[in-house]
């Protein structure tokens, strides 16, 4: 019998560990996000990572390697976040960052991928900043931002015909980002239009009665809210018991999203123009896909998170099976002008700014049997509600 001599094995060994691990090993996705500060949203949005990820996986991967999600809480806090994307890096040693909701946190971790030249997607975070004035080559974002979905509501803003408006939005990043793109993008579309008062209450901390007050002395005609998650709920509760939508409209950011319309229930006000996502109305051939198979997995029905997590993964995949790996300089190069498929339809990355295409629908609130639900919904493209390439070019940063 033929033996290998000690030096022959441990030669062989060596070769077999130079050639073995770009088929062998994982692609690690490393996500960090506020998953005990915003569980509405980010659980369903975990979930819709977990059924990409078991797609992609079950196809084969990319390049004959498997992807492995690995996630981390970043407490809702940019240092923390920032933190939290060093150990990913540094002790978890992963291929891909990926993740934060709130946009103050998307900003550190954009500026850390920037210093550490590394690629990162964001999700979520909608703070125009994190694609203009703070976009850097090495960050890209899925959703549209508070410019884009603004953008979206102001048409139909201008045919409520109203002069005075309220405005209140929680005070960070995300909030003072929609309430500045909300009043341009009016003022620019109907010119008399007058904005008689502006509530900012921090992030999580409303006191609501001395919030609709405040908004009611002013008697406004309408009344833009960018409020999300329990300050909505608190908001909507002290002004249904206060009467102040009463005779108002009221046009509100984000509101049409299962995770909020579910947190309001028999309390959902009728008739808000919002933005959102009427998951059981949908009925393109990528939204049905997804939808069976996200309902078959978790026996749930999918929110606006299920669908940004989903997305947000097959748009990783995307870029490394075109860049061919995980070297951050190939990916970003990789994701300028990438096209991905999406429950949506299909999306670019544009090279301008780094921002997709997917788009959002708008719609009515509807108080149905004590449930909250979206109606008169129709999807919005997000190609038509970007600023020109020209624009982009004069607050974006060089990359």
């Amino acid at each position: 019998m033929y033996r290998l001599s000690s030096s022959r094995f441990w030669l062989l060994a060596a070769l077999v560990a130079v050639s073995w691990p770009a088929l062998a090993q994982t692609i690690k996705i490393g996500e960090l996000n506020s998953y005990k500060a915003q569980p509405a949203f980010l659980e369903p949005y975990k979930k819709g990572m977990e059924l990409a990820i078991d797609e992609v996986n079950a196809a084969g991967g990319v390049m004959g390697r498997k992807f492995e999600l690995i996630t981390r809480d970043d407490n809702a806090n940019p240092g923390d976040a920032v933190r939290v994307a060093e150990e990913l890096m540094i002790r978890e040693k992963i291929d891909v960052l990926t993740g934060t909701f709130l946009s103050n946190t998307g900003l550190a971790v954009a500026d850390f991928a920037k210093q550490k030249k590394t690629f990162f997607l964001a999700g979520e975070p909608l703070t125009d900043k994190l694609t203009w004035q703070g976009g850097n080559a090495y960050t890209f974002r899925l959703r549209p931002g508070t410019y884009m979905q603004s953008a979206m509501l102001v048409p139909e803003a201008v045919k409520l015909k109203k002069k005075r408006w309220a405005i209140v939005y929680p005070n960070y990043e995300y909030g003072q980002s929609a309430a500045t793109a909300f009043k341009a993008l009016l003022k620019a579309a109907q010119p008399d239009v007058e904005f008689v008062v502006e509530q900012a209450p921090p992030l999580g901390k409303l006191d609501a009665g001395s919030v609709v007050q405040a908004l009611a002395d002013a008697k406004p005609d309408a009344i833009f809210n960018v409020l999300f998650g329990a300050d909505l709920t608190k908001f909507v509760r002290e002004g249904n018991t206060r009467g102040l939508f009463q005779g108002r409209e009221v046009v509100s950011l984000l509101t049409g999203e299962p995770e909020y319309l579910d947190a309001l229930k028999d309390e959902t006000p009728n008739g808000w123009i919002v933005t959102g996502y009427p998951w059981s109305n949908h009925n393109t051939k990528e939204h049905r896909a997804f939808l069976q198979a996200y309902q078959a997995k978790f026996k749930d029905y999918p929110r606006m998170g299920s669908v940004v997590g989903y997305a947000m993964i097959k748009s990783v995949v995307a870029g490394v099976a075109k860049a061919q790996g995980t070297d951050a300089e190939k990916l970003r190069v990789a994701f300028r002008g990438l096209q991905v498929g999406t429950p949506f339809g299909k999306i670019t990355y544009r090279a301008e700014d780094h921002q997709s295409t997917l788009g959002a629908f708008v719609g009515r609130t509807q108080n149905e049997g004590g449930k909250g639900v979206m109606v008169d919904a129709r999807y919005l493209d997000g190609a038509q509600f970007q600023p020109p390439a020209a624009e982009v070019k004069k607050s974006r940063n060089a990359d």
